[in-house]
Formats: structure tokens, sequence, C-alpha cells
């Protein structure tokens, strides 16, 4: 598998009290203008690739290849079980789509991937994250999880709801307005059809002008 996107140091400073460090160093493509922030990378036993949404089973890519190409498959291999990693970083840094998490420290409460069961130690600074992306029109959050960690961050007390966007304060010294997206989680436990949550994707996608 390709490691150039695992934060090595990360990796090996994993405390004995429990703390996990964030795996993976922030997707920052050139003129990034969508951000999308989970909550955390699942256990590593369940990576198919050494990057963003790297479980097999959940439905990112699937609908980012629906989204653009219409085509759930477009970044699957399927008989590898795994997703296209080069086509994907490679249509990222094309369309300016930037990831990384809302926490970068938690502890695992339960042995699943379940968001109710992590604990953030250390939220994100999405101050310094943001002030890397100039360009930036939109946060994107696909959980309530990643959703109320970067509202706590920011200070807004209400999270807009599924599908909804809200104006966020002033992040960097950049002139665009940047609005904050909440979008369906594209975990196969969020109830809604994949196709459904395309729509809402495609939306986002189309209010930004990706």
């Amino acid at each position: 598998m390709n490691t150039q996107f695992l934060n090595e140091e990360n990796v090996r400073r994993n405390d004995g009290d429990g703390v996990e460090w964030h795996p993976l160093h922030p997707f920052v493509p050139t003129d990034a203008r969508v951000l999308f922030l989970g909550s955390f990378p699942p256990q590593r036993k369940r990576w198919c690739m050494n990057f963003y949404y790297p479980n097999w089973l959940n439905d990112h890519w699937r609908i980012e290849g629906l989204v653009f190409f219409g085509d759930k498959n477009h970044f699957v291999d399927e008989a590898n079980r795994t997703f296209r990693l080069p086509q994907i970083v490679e249509f990222c840094e094309q369309r300016g789509i930037a990831f990384f998490d809302t926490a970068t420290a938690v502890r695992r409460l339960a042995d699943n991937a379940s968001d109710k069961f992590l604990e953030v130690v250390v939220p994100t600074d999405i101050h310094a994250l943001v002030n890397r992306m100039p360009r930036l029109r939109a946060l994107v959050t696909t959980g309530e999880k990643a959703c109320a960690t970067l509202c706590a961050a920011m200070g807004l007390t209400d999270m807009p709801r599924v599908g909804q966007s809200v104006v966020v304060p002033p992040l960097s010294d950049a002139a665009n307005e940047v609005r904050l997206f909440r979008l369906p989680s594209s975990s196969r436990a969020y109830p809604l059809a994949l196709e459904r949550k395309a729509e809402a994707y495609a939306q986002m996608f189309r209010e930004v002008g990706i």
C-alpha cells in the first residue's frame, strides 16, 4: 500500500494510556476549495488503503464516483477490495478537495468504528489548517460527532441540520466567505440510500462551484 500520506511520527507515538494520534497528514491540494472533515480514521484493521475514508465498507469514494462520473465504481478496485488511490489523489488535486479530521488525538472507548465511542483528546486546530487554504469556500462534515467537534472549535452554538449549511466566523485572513455544510455520513450505518447521499454531496459541490 502507498505510505506517503502516513504520519509515521504519529503512528509511532501512540501513547500507552490509550491516546491515539492521527495517522495521516492533512491532504491539502494547491488551491483547495473544499475541506472534508470526518471525526477520526477507523482502526487500521479496517483500512484498505492509506488515505482518507479507507474502510472498504464506507461509501465516500463511491459517492464521489457517482457525483462526478455517474459511476459509483469509478474509484473502486473490486478485484482487490480497495480503492484506486492514484486516481483519487489526482482527482482531488485537480478539483481542490482537501481532507483531514476534527480530532487530532482520541481515545477509543470500544473496539468498533462508531463515533459515539470516540473521546476527543486533542481537537484539530482548525484555524491553522484553514490558513493553509486561502481559496477555501466550504468546510464539510460527514457525521454528527465531526460537526459537533468542529462547531465547538469555532464557537458555533447551533449545528446545521443534515443537508444544510451556515456561514462560519472568519477563520483566516482570506476574503472568501466560508460555509459549513453538514452532509449525510458516508457510513452504511447512516440510513439513507447511496443515490440520495450523492444528491446532497452534488448540491454542495454545485454551490461551491466545483
